[in-house]
């Protein structure tokens, strides 16, 4: 049998503790260490997992050089100064999206991580998603012809929602849904259609200035002149729902709450489509990527990239 991976945690939130399951669900992976200031997070699990190290500093947890892979979920403000130390450890890194707090943060995490050769790796689960994956091909091969417009449309019971309750989800520095939420749908976008330009906002804030937006609107356009539209709003009256359409001139494709997909054509409207099973994981693809297989991986690359597009949505 091949030597199990260690695997450290810094960052034991709600996503944190998703993405701990996720490598759970597999034995070539083993839970070394885990780290959150909070030492009640940490006392959560040491029924569950009595062998494994528990750190309040991140710093001890890099001091172990058994572990080969850490996965880096704190609050976005935190990113860099976190994942240039794991860098320099020469341990590989999965990051929590955005990437980082700026474009040249980014650009630093993408730069050290290249040239140090770890493996790098965005926390962007839509591109293993069989949602996804058909929405692409469809797209691809032509079913809905000439693609006339994208739009993306957020909307929010509430902002945070009820399991994201913490004390910066919120906050205008380094929260908001535009930089929660947004980043999954700039990468999908990439990936499908090339990069986005031409990007003009108008974001609503409240009056204290420390919280988050409430809603906006950017228009932005793609290659060949293809026009986008983002729209979002927290605080209305009804229940959260997502939509990421595009508009052919023979169809329509709907992904509707990140795994439901609707199709219309002119004879058939709302067709939901029924998905494959998974193929892969972002754990499996990492664990390939380790072994030296080749990988289905986000990169540092494509983060800084969404990034600059995140960036400017912000301050345009």
């Amino acid at each position: 049998m091949r030597e199990k991976i260690k695997i450290g945690f810094i960052g034991m939130g709600a996503v944190g503790v998703r993405i701990l399951r996720q490598f759970q669900q597999y034995e070539d992976f083993e839970i070394a260490a885990l780290c959150d200031r909070n030492p009640a997070q940490l006392d959560k699990w040491k029924a569950e997992l009595p062998d494994t190290a528990m750190h309040t500093n991140y710093l001890d947890l890099l001091q172990n050089e058994t572990i080969k892979l850490v996965y880096l979920g704190v609050p976005p403000k935190f990113h860099h100064i976190i994942a240039m130390d794991i860098i320099k450890s020469g341990k590989h890194l999965l990051c929590e999206k955005p990437l980082a707090n700026s474009i040249q943060e980014a650009k630093e995490m993408y730069e050290a991580a290249d040239n140090a050769g770890v493996i790098h790796a965005m926390n962007f689960p839509m591109a293993y998603s069989p949602a996804f994956i058909l929405f692409r091909d469809k797209i691809h091969n032509g079913e809905l012809g000439k693609i006339k417009k994208v739009e993306l449309h957020l909307q929010f019971k509430q902002w945070p929602r009820e399991w994201q309750q913490n004390n910066w989800i919120s906050s205008r520095e380094q929260g908001g849904f535009i930089r929660e939420v947004v980043p999954h749908f700039i990468h999908m976008i990439h990936d499908i259609f090339g990069e986005l330009d031409n990007i003009h906002s108008f974001i609503e804030y409240p009056e204290d200035d420390r919280l988050c937006e409430t809603s906006f609107s950017t228009l932005l356009t793609l290659p060949g002149g293809i026009p986008v539209l983002f729209n979002g709003i927290a605080g209305i009256g009804q229940q959260e729902h997502l939509s990421f359409k595009v508009f052919g001139d023979k169809g329509t494709l709907d992904m509707q709450n990140w795994s439901v997909l609707v199709q219309s054509k002119s004879d058939a409207s709302g067709v939901i489509l029924k998905l494959n099973e998974p193929e892969t994981s972002l754990p499996a693809e990492l664990l390939k990527a380790i072994r030296g297989d080749q990988a289905l991986l986000v990169t540092f690359k494509e983060g800084h990239k969404v990034q600059k597009v995140l960036e400017r949505i912000l301050i345009s």
